[in-house]
């Protein structure tokens, strides 16, 4: 084959004159310029007689190497003589025996040789390159001698060359028909691989299709049974119809809300958005995806079999409690149902370890139905080979997952793409097995001739560059190395923030100018913090790595792409090393960071969201008036007959909003206490006419009590804490203080007001409202806070609530369902009263939702109130699951059942009321040897005898209640403690000296310190470290609306923008100061206090 080829050769290789002279004569002519940079000129020669006598040289030493490749349909060959070999075959200026001199071979030993270069050319059409031994010129030359011997020579010569090309002619042959025989075998292999695979996705989809035709029979029996015992049941019928065994579905036919259940459900990666098979568009999985992916892969994951002890370990809770915790999800119950209910199967979980069992099982299901989806498109595009299915079984992270999947995915073109339709593989290949058998040759020469102007390919850099482009995507692809750059990488890996030039003038973020972290020991707060200072453009946020680390990381890449060394610095391996720094740099750091960023995001959203549970919690559960130790039912001072809300403002005044205490509203007023902006004052007429006003208001609240309770009869302003509300509490202080028969009746309290201007322009409040102006609805919404919370919380969007952090960086998604969540837990805490509950308080309670608790108020409007509970199953929409999910948290007072008005399911009537009568009968017992008798679980009936008992709290009366403050009865204090209530004291903000000794009111709690409300207009930090000793470490030791006692430790001003002391609305005036004060709730050493 060497012999019959064309071959390309660079002369600057050969030594001596002779050698050029040679590839001159038989190329013609040299290249005028060189080709290859360094490495001089190049040509073409039908023959090249050197490589040919260098197989058999005088020493017998092999020399010179030749590798053939495919181009077009041609056989070409590389060929490459050593400066030795030809030292042997020439012999400049010298004749051998006298024999005649060959313009092509004229000094080589060997004629044989000669004969067969001779024939060779001949075949190739070029017979003027190599003439007859014999001709005319080289007989003159020769001086004319006899050359018949010679000639005999040369006529062996082209007989051993015919022999040569006969045997060559009848190898390629072989080879040929070896050839055609392998490909057939293959084709018919891959046909009945194929075969397999078809008849195992028939025999699933049969299978499949076969246990759906069986749910559909039994759904359409039990739909015919539905009908016959209650025809007038449309969620039952409804919900048999459907025919579908998912409990939302389920749900949807009963008439629940499915779209805000199923969210908080559905399968989904957390912290980020995942990203799916078949372009990354998520389509809906076909009903037996679970069996199909089962067959393709051969089995189940690992983690498929034993969902609950992956959740256990994510959750650090015990795998049985999480076992049956997921079976009873799956089963469609309600956290709250399974937290009440079912205690003795989760050994007591409460509601927060409940959701986050819930939350790993959903990360668990978004994990296994990803790896459905892509064992599912890889089988659609033949790609599912053994290892893959193995590796997809196996993968226990949707990090490892997506390594999978990475190199099928439809994305963009990339580099590497490029270069592979540029026919840059074989020289990546090349690269990649260090030279090959080309190993002393350069990567330069070798890299000329994939050089193709037609494709894209102009010179030998841009041909190496995408050679390097293909090995650099491979190995940032190969979750092999993906794995291994995770185990050495991360722990070197530090979260790096620095200031952006000339931004964050205010210094908002200033603590984050200039730090590096461990990403391991990254706290939640602090990446929500540096992330918003990015998306602000005040950080420039990245992730650094030690570089000792890197070099590691690549010096073990080297040894994993060379296992058996060969690591040297000759220009093969330089470029092997270039492409493993490119995938190292360009790809595979770059896709670890990001895979870092959304770690980190996901677990500070984990945070997050459980600190707005905790905020939300302790804000809903905040006792209603009622339940006040001072000024509730069971004070004796008399009743509150009334509450005046004051929303507070300065230029559109002060809206006020008198209800009784059901709610009702009563008067609305518009007072203008204040001045419309700065320096200025008030005219006396004004002020005259709003001390009227007020007044007025005051008396008509009195007036609402009966004749035997107006001598004492009390009621309470509900003042709203934005703008302005300092200067309305003084304002109130004052004219209660100074008109008599006042103070002592009169009190107030300042709430927060977050959400009420979201409230007053809802559709729910125009419905309750319809007739009063929008402004005016937000005084009636701040009353009613301090009347009964939860129920007027529960109207507005948990996220206008004003708790927790970062609301708007987080996952608006989950953000929606965690506190949705959260209400729910709330609501099913306390219990709601089936004949008076609105219906924003009834879509929270468990197994109910918007359109069922419509339903219920309808039905109670038309009907009457509900006589037993019993009777919610006659409300349109509510079926036996809803029912069970929702009756033991719905109360019925004065019903046909007494065990309505108690938390007692109706599933354990029977055992309460049997439980009743031994308690009657024998008036002791033993709790557990009575479960164990009657079968029932021990907790289970300690709780019907708590509830029968009386002994069962409302959860509201463990909450601190508001401060309520009477004016006129001096400066209040702690009892013998010494702190001052800064606004009775008339003690502002610049007048904050270190070591002052004041009440607050918590407002929020965050992960890093609490914000406290010290009536300076200004909310002031509490920073975790400054929490008192025993409390000092614990993110739950403080919560919303909790009363403390801190002292000062500096008060700073800064100016460029914000609000001044006046308030935080855009109605207040302007002010170019804003303060920062810490607090401390350790009392300082050596202060005085003021």
């Amino acid at each position: 084959q060497a012999i019959m080829a064309q071959v390309t050769l660079w002369p600057h290789l050969f030594p001596g004159p002779h050698a050029m002279e040679l590839i001159s004569r038989s190329s013609g002519s040299l290249p005028a310029a060189p080709t290859l940079a360094g490495r001089g000129p190049q040509v073409k020669c039908s023959l090249v007689t050197a490589v040919v006598v260098a197989q058999r040289a005088g020493s017998g030493m092999p020399v010179g190497r030749w590798r053939p490749c495919a181009r077009g349909s041609e056989r070409c060959v590389l060929v490459v003589v050593s400066a030795l070999a030809l030292r042997q075959c020439f012999r400049p200026q010298r004749r051998f025996r006298g024999r005649p001199g060959c313009p092509l071979l004229g000094d080589c030993r060997f004629p044989r040789m000669a004969g067969i270069a001779r024939h060779a050319a001949a075949e190739d059409g070029k017979e003027d390159v190599l003439p007859e031994p014999n001709s005319k010129p080289a007989a003159e030359k020769d001086g004319g001698k006899d050359m018949s011997k010679e000639k005999d020579m040369w006529q062996e010569s082209e007989q051993a060359a015919k022999a040569v090309a006969k045997a060559v002619a009848k190898r390629a042959a072989l080879q040929q028909k070896d050839a055609k025989l392998a490909a057939k075998a293959a084709a018919k292999a891959g046909a009945a691989q194929a075969k397999a695979a078809a008849t195992r996705v028939k025999a699933v989809a049969k299978a499949a299709a076969k246990a759906s035709a069986k749910a559909r029979a039994k759904a359409a029996a039990g739909v015919q049974t539905a009908s016959a015992e209650a025809s007038g049941d449309f969620g039952l019928g409804s919900a048999v119809v459907r025919a579908v065994p998912s409990p939302h579905r389920k749900r949807k036919a009963e008439g629940q809300d499915v779209d805000s259940v199923a969210a908080s459900r559905r399968p989904r990666a957390a912290g980020s958005r995942a990203e799916f098979a078949e372009g990354d568009v998520e389509e809906a999985l076909p009903e037996d995806a679970s069996a199909q992916a089962e067959a393709l892969l051969g089995g189940r994951s690992a983690i498929a079999q034993d969902k609950a002890a992956c959740v256990a370990r994510a959750v650090a809770l015990e795998r049985r409690r999480v076992a049956a915790t997921i079976k009873l999800l799956e089963e469609g119950n309600t956290i709250p149902f399974i937290a009440r209910y079912r205690k003795e199967l989760t050994g007591s979980l409460n509601e927060d370890e409940l959701r986050r069992v819930e939350r790993g099982l959903q990360r668990v299901d978004a994990l296994e139905a990803r790896r459905m989806r892509v064992a599912l498109a890889l089988h659609r595009r033949e790609a599912l080979t053994d290892p893959l299915r193995a590796a997809l079984l196996q993968a226990a992270v949707l990090e490892e997952i997506e390594d999978l999947w990475a190199p099928f995915k439809s994305k963009k073109q990339t580099r590497a793409q490029l270069a592979r339709e540029r026919g840059l593989g074989p020289l990546a290949k090349l690269i990649e097995q260090v030279g090959g058998k080309s190993s002393w040759l350069a990567p330069e020469a070798v890299a000329a001739s994939s050089v193709d102007e037609a494709k894209g390919i102009v010179s030998v850099k841009e041909a190496l560059a995408g050679a390097r482009d293909i090995l650099a995507e491979k190995y940032a692809q190969s979750n092999d190395v993906k794995q291994r750059a995770r185990a050495m990488l991360e722990p070197h890996a530090s979260l790096s923030s620095r200031q952006r030039p000339g931004a964050d003038a205010d210094g908002q973020y200033k603590i984050y100018w200039n730090i590096d972290m461990p990403i391991r020991r990254v706290k939640p707060y602090q990446f929500l913090a540096v992330q918003r200072g990015e998306a602000n453009g005040a950080l420039k946020v990245g992730f650094e790595v030690s570089g000792e680390a890197c070099d590691s990381f690549l010096k073990q890449l080297e040894r994993k792409v060379q296992p058996h060394g060969a690591q040297g610095e000759g220009p093969w391996e330089r470029e092997l090393r270039a492409a493993l720094s490119d995938a190292f740099k360009r790809l595979l750091r770059p896709s670890l960071e990001r895979e870092w960023r959304r770690r980190l995001k996901e677990l500070a959203e984990d945070d997050a969201f459980d600190t707005y549970r905790r905020n939300i919690h302790s804000k809903l559960l905040t006792p209603p008036l009622r339940l006040h130790p001072d000024w509730g039912d069971s004070s004796g001072d008399g009743p509150v007959v009334s509450v005046l809300g004051i929303d507070p403002a300065y230029r559109t005044g002060c809206k006020m909003a008198l209800i009784a205490s059901t709610g009702q509203v009563i008067a609305t007023k518009v007072v203008y206490p204040h001045p419309p902006h700065i320096a200025a004052s008030v005219p006396p007429v004004q002020a005259e006419q709003a001390a009227a006003l007020l007044q007025e208001l005051l008396e008509v609240g009195l007036q609402q009590s009966s004749a035997s309770d107006a001598p004492h009869a009390r009621l309470i302003c509900s003042i709203g804490n934005g703008t302005a509300s300092r200067e309305t509490e003084s304002w109130l202080r004052q004219h209660v203080g100074g008109t008599a028969g006042l103070p002592g009746r009169i009190a107030y309290c300042v709430v927060d007001e977050a959400g009420a201007s979201v409230y007053s322009a809802s559709p729910l409040a125009g419905k309750e409202l319809p007739d009063m102006d929008v402004s005016m609805r937000g005084a009636v919404s701040i009353a009613r806070r301090l009347l009964d919370p939860m129920a007027e919380l529960v109207k507005i969007d948990p996220q206008s609530i004003g708790v927790g952090l970062y609301q708007h960086d987080v996952d608006h998604r989950r953000v929606v369902s965690e506190l949705k969540a959260a209400v729910m837990d709330c609501v099913n805490s306390v219990g709601v009263d089936l004949n008076t509950a609105s219906p924003s308080l009834l879509e929270h309670v468990a197994g109910l939702s918007a359109a069922l608790a419509r339903n219920i108020v309808e039905h109670r409007s038309a009907r009457g109130p509900f006589a037993s509970r019993a009777e919610v199953l006659a409300v349109k929409g509510v079926g036996p699951k809803a029912h069970h999910q929702a009756a033991g948290f719905l109360r019925v007072y004065g019903g046909s059942e007494p065990l309505d008005a108690t938390p007692v399911h109706p599933e354990s009537y029977e055992v309460a009321k049997r439980f009743m009568r031994t308690r009657e009968s024998y008036g002791g017992h033993d709790i557990a040897a009575l479960a164990v008798a009657w079968g029932v679980g021990a907790q289970t009936l300690s709780d019907i005898e708590a509830a029968l008992a009386g002994t069962v709290k409302d959860p509201r009366e463990a909450q601190p209640p508001p401060r309520i403050k009477a004016p006129g009865s001096g400066k209040r204090k702690s009892q013998g403690s010494g702190a001052v209530d800064a606004q009775e004291s008339g003690i502002t903000v610049d007048l904050l000296t270190p070591g002052l000794k004041l009440q607050g009111v918590v407002r929020n709690v965050v992960a890093f310190g609490a914000f406290v409300d010290i009536g300076v207009g200004h909310d002031s930090l509490l920073h975790v470290s400054q929490y008192p000793p025993t409390a000092r470490g614990r993110a739950d030791a403080l919560s919303v609306n909790d009363n403390v006692e801190v002292w000062v430790q500096e008060a700073t001003r800064s100016t460029g923008g914000g609000k001044g002391s006046a308030g935080k609305g855009a109605d207040g005036p302007p002010s170019k100061d804003r303060w920062r004060v810490s607090l401390t709730a350790v009392e300082p050493s050596g202060l005085a206090n003021a």
